[in-house]
């Protein structure tokens, strides 16, 4: 599957913007998906998840409660709904699929903010937050 990430830009803090992640070929409803963020110098961390069918979700404790992940199977669409942006928030934002089966039906288990453990990524696009 190839994943497309769209939808940043820049934004004052306490604004809103919505990422969304789309993705093209077979297999997209089947697998658990990720947003990441990288800010510049620092690693790639894991922000939210959601199962395959969307029912599972996990969110960092930094954006637990002002960010929202979601997706649309039929539409092979996932969402990130981010409010009350921070400036800490600024980074290049990537979306990306875990194809193991076995974790799927799960928002989060023991290795999902491990970054190898994503098969497919989207290309990034950057936040930037200005306070």
């Amino acid at each position: 599957v190839q994943l497309q990430a769209f939808g940043g830009g820049l934004v004052q803090a306490g604004g809103s913007l919505r990422l969304s992640c789309s993705g093209s070929g077979r297999g997209f409803s089947s697998y658990a998906m990720g947003w990441f963020r990288q800010a510049p110098g620092k690693e790639r961390d894991l922000i939210a998840r959601i199962s395959r069918g969307g029912a599972g979700t996990y969110y960092a404790d930094s954006v637990k409660g002002r960010f929202t992940i979601s997706r649309d199977n039929a539409k092979n669409t996932m969402y990130l709904q981010m409010d009350s942006l921070r400036f800490e928030d600024t980074a290049v934002y990537y979306c990306a699929a875990d194809q193991n089966t076995r974790w799927s039906t799960h928002g989060y288990y023991t290795g999902a903010k491990r970054v190898s453990n994503y098969d497919y990524w989207g290309q990034g696009t950057l936040v930037t937050v200005s306070s």
